[in-house]
């Protein structure tokens, strides 16, 4: 017997499906290669020792991913929104955070920036001097402080489907634990489901909260390649650019050295954050795709 449902939990080569009845699966891709990530919405079909074989994906609406020169890191499929959190302390980086967006731009999802922890007075004006440029492209930013409370989040999240996203230290567990009743006993459940055992922290996992909006929470980052990426893609990744686009002397221009070039005329005027020029030209040179 067939049937449909949602992934909720990955962990290497294993999967946990929620079933249309509320209840949850254990499964397995077919072959050798899954290409699956959670949120996927799949077809399974039950086996004889209370598990499921993934026959099919279902069409994706979105996905969240990462790649570098060996292999690409599905992180989350289908939603709507990505929730990039970081923190006053540990610092961050910038460069990851124009990662996230331009993944989150090229498959038209949404972002939100956490900057978490503002209870550290003495280290919250770094970290928004450092987002500042994000904020003036048009990217809303939400500051908290999680531990105290994360409610100024829950209306940002009603009606979408939102993955976290950030590096290690961030409190993105905090968040999840503060939004979504019974998340720790949740995980154990998942761990154990998935025969994981310590290794929780590596899992990505959907949460519903309590108005059924999915939240997925994923391992901390640490880098975000875009390989996968061509040059037209990155360069949409770029809000700021997209006006400029078509304003270029050459059709095929690498906003380089080629003269006439609107990008790097609104770099030399200001119109664009010279970091952001940098990003761009570092993930251009990465990039494998065509």
């Amino acid at each position: 017997m067939k049937l449909e449902g949602t992934i909720v939990a990955a962990h290497g080569r294993h999967y946990l499906v929620e079933l249309p009845d509320g209840g949850a699966l254990p499964c397995f891709p077919r072959g050798k290669k899954s290409g699956l990530a959670c949120g996927d919405r799949v077809s399974i079909a039950r086996s004889g020792d209370a598990q499921g074989v993934i026959d099919a994906v279902l069409p994706r609406r979105s996905l969240f991913y990462r790649s570098n020169a060996l292999r690409q890191k599905l992180i989350a499929a289908n939603v709507t929104q990505v929730v990039i959190v970081v923190a006053t302390e540990p610092g961050f980086s910038e460069n990851l955070v124009t990662r996230c967006l331009a993944a989150a731009e090229s498959q038209g999802i949404g972002a939100l920036i956490v900057l978490n922890k503002c209870d550290l007075a003495d280290r919250l004006p770094a970290a928004e001097t450092a987002l500042s440029p994000f904020a003036r492209l048009g990217y809303p930013l939400l500051r908290l402080s999680a531990r105290a409370s994360a409610e100024a989040l829950r209306p940002h999240l009603a009606g979408q489907a939102s993955v976290l996203a950030g590096p290690s230290g961030t409190g993105k567990s905090t968040l999840i634990n503060a939004l979504a009743p019974g998340a720790n006993a949740r995980t154990r459940e998942i761990s154990e489901a998935l025969g994981a055992g310590r290794h929780t922290t590596t899992h990505t996992t959907l949460y519903r909260l309590p108005d059924g909006s999915p939240l997925i929470d994923s391992p901390g980052l640490q880098e975000f390649g875009l390989r996968h990426l061509s040059r037209p893609e990155i360069e949409r990744g770029f809000r700021e650019f997209r006006p400029l686009l078509e304003s270029c002397r050459f059709r095929d221009c690498r906003h380089d050295r080629e003269p006439g070039c609107a990008i790097r005329a609104a770099v030399e005027a200001g119109a664009i954050d010279p970091n952001r020029y940098a990003a761009f030209r570092l993930l251009t040179g990465e990039s494998r795709a065509p």
